[in-house]
Parts: structure tokens; C-alpha cells; sequence
């Protein structure tokens, strides 16, 4: 960051990183309890200080600037080091803790065990804000740029400072309507290859797992399509005679719709689920409690 040292204010480090993490001064002035016009005064002494616009006009919204995005995590950084500093004995006070954590998982979690987060969160620290982010299609390091505070799934990072904590493994299941043909006698890798298949793809891939597993017996099978969320894709299921999949620990969702949940006849790698979060969150009581929270309600039988 190029900040003069006469312009140095430790103060507009904090301002700056709710500004980028609200893009509004309306939202930063109601995090930081201040009137608009101060926050306002604030985003004018930062662009001074970086001799950058920070955040600009897009239509109704503001959306930062390149040299913005590019100094996100590194503000971010600085001010949760400044917490850790200020924070005695590694202790929170929850109920009087003010903070929006951003959690990135893929949306089956969300969906899942977002209302048991939510409700958790609540009951604890009442001034804390969940944000939920999908995975993308595009690989981006999050959590080290700060866009993340915490990611929950299949962690693939290929950040190596990244802090990996395996939670469990999980396996795969078929999901189908319920009175689908698949349901009815013995299910052979021949019988589930020969039914029309929907595949999730964050990216639009037409194949996965089961395909390799499927070809090392001599079969394929037909993938009609692929969504990018397992929620759509359940719907999709209910009202058509697809084959879909489904994690083990996603199955409230399909108990919730009625769908049926069966064993694929193939030999599939397990999916190795955990947290991940960057090293500078380490000391944080705050992000330690939340961790916490994430670990025992994803790990809950």
C-alpha cells in the first residue's frame, strides 16, 4: 500500500477494510456505528492517502478499483493482526463481538447446515454476520486475499500456507425420484450405467468419478447435462427420472423433498471434508470460535 506517513492512520485501515468488504459507505457507516457523512470524510482521507479512488460509482453501487482488490487481503491481514494484538489472553467477549465472517463452501453445505450455523451464531454473538460464497467456477486463492475467512468442503486450495483440517471422509450416493425403475431389483453397474444421468458442475464438466470407475469396467454411461448446484439439481430429480448424486451428509436435503437415496455399485474414491482458513486467523479468538462452531456441527451424527 502507498501511504504517506504523515496520511498513516491505523484507524482508516479498519474504515478501508469494512469499506471493501461492504462496497457502500452506508453499509461501513452502519458496521462502524458512524453517520454517513464521517464515513464519507473517511473514504475521502483514504483516497488521499493511497492516491486511489478506492471505491467508484457502477450504476446504484460502488464496486472497488483494481489497486483496491489488489491491497484487499493485505488490509485484512493487518487489521486481524491488530485484533490479535489488542485481544487479552486470547478471549472474545461474543455477546458484544460486531463482525460479518465470510464462510466459502460449496452450496450443499449451506444448505444443509447453514440454518444450525445461523441459529448458533445468533444465540452466541448477536452481532456477528454470516456471508455465504459459493464456489466458483474459476480457482481464485480466497482465503488469502481475504476474500474468505473460512472455507468448508472438499478443500482443494493449492495455496501451501493455507491451514488444512480434515474433518471426515465422506462417499457418494445415487439420488432419484421416489417410484424410479433404478429402485426396483438388483442394481448392477450395467443397470446404473444405462440410466440417464445429471451431473453438478461448477464448471460445466459432463463427467467425473463415475465415468473413470464406469470405464474401467467397459461401460459409459448417457450425462444428459450438468447444473451448477446440487439444490437445482435435486429439483431437477424430483420431477424427472434422472439419476443424480449426492453426498452422505447432504442427506436432510433429499429427506426433505422425498427423494430416494440409494447405493452406487462402484468403487468411488471418498471425498475428504475439512476447514481451511490462512494462517493470519490463527491467533484470532473470534475466528477460533467460529471454526469451532463449523467443526461441531459439520461433525454432529
Amino acid at each position: 500500500m502507498r501511504v504517506t506517513q504523515s496520511s498513516l492512520d491505523l484507524n482508516l485501515l479498519v474504515a478501508l477494510d469494512v469499506l471493501l468488504d461492504e462496497s457502500s459507505v452506508s453499509g461501513a457507516a452502519a458496521r462502524l456505528h458512524l453517520s454517513e457523512p464521517a464515513m464519507s470524510r473517511a473514504l475521502g482521507r483514504i483516497r488521499k492517502a493511497l492516491g486511489d479512488p478506492v471505491l467508484v460509482r457502477a450504476g446504484r453501487t460502488m464496486v472497488p478499483t483494481p489497486h483496491a482488490l489488489a491491497i484487499r487481503g493485505e488490509v485484512r491481514a493487518v487489521v486481524e493482526q491488530a485484533r490479535g494484538i489488542f485481544t487479552a489472553g486470547g478471549q472474545v467477549d461474543l455477546r458484544a463481538l460486531s463482525r460479518t465472517f465470510t464462510v466459502l463452501a460449496h452450496d450443499t453445505l449451506a444448505a444443509a447446515f447453514g440454518a444450525a450455523l445461523f441459529a448458533r451464531v445468533g444465540a452466541e454473538a448477536p452481532g456477528v454476520r454470516l456471508r455465504f460464497l459459493m464456489e466458483s467456477h474459476v480457482d481464485a486463492p480466497a482465503l488469502r486475499e481475504g476474500v474468505a475467512d473460512l472455507e468448508a468442503g472438499v478443500i482443494d486450495t493449492r495455496s501451501p500456507e493455507v491451514h488444512v483440517e480434515h474433518l471426515f471422509d465422506d462417499r457418494m450416493l445415487g439420488v432419484v425420484r421416489p417410484g424410479h425403475p433404478l429402485l426396483r431389483g438388483r442394481l448392477t453397474p450395467e443397470r446404473f450405467a444405462a440410466a440417464d444421468h445429471l451431473i453438478v458442475s461448477r464448471r460445466g464438466r459432463m463427467q467425473g468419478p463415475i465415468d473413470t470407475a464406469l470405464a474401467e469396467l467397459g461401460l459409459t454411461r448417457r450425462v444428459v447435462g450438468s447444473v451448477g448446484t446440487y439444490p437445482s439439481s435435486l429439483f431437477i430429480l424430483l420431477g424427472s427420472d434422472l439419476v443424480g448424486l449426492v453426498a452422505t451428509r447432504a442427506r436432510p436435503l433429499t429427506d426433505t423433498l422425498g427423494l430416494e437415496t440409494f447405493e452406487i455399485p462402484l468403487p468411488l474414491p471418498t471425498l475428504p471434508f475439512g476447514l481451511a482458513w490462512h494462517p493470519r486467523n490463527d491467533a484470532d479468538p473470534a475466528h477460533a470460535w467460529l471454526r469451532a462452531c463449523a467443526r461441531e456441527l459439520l461433525t454432529a451424527d
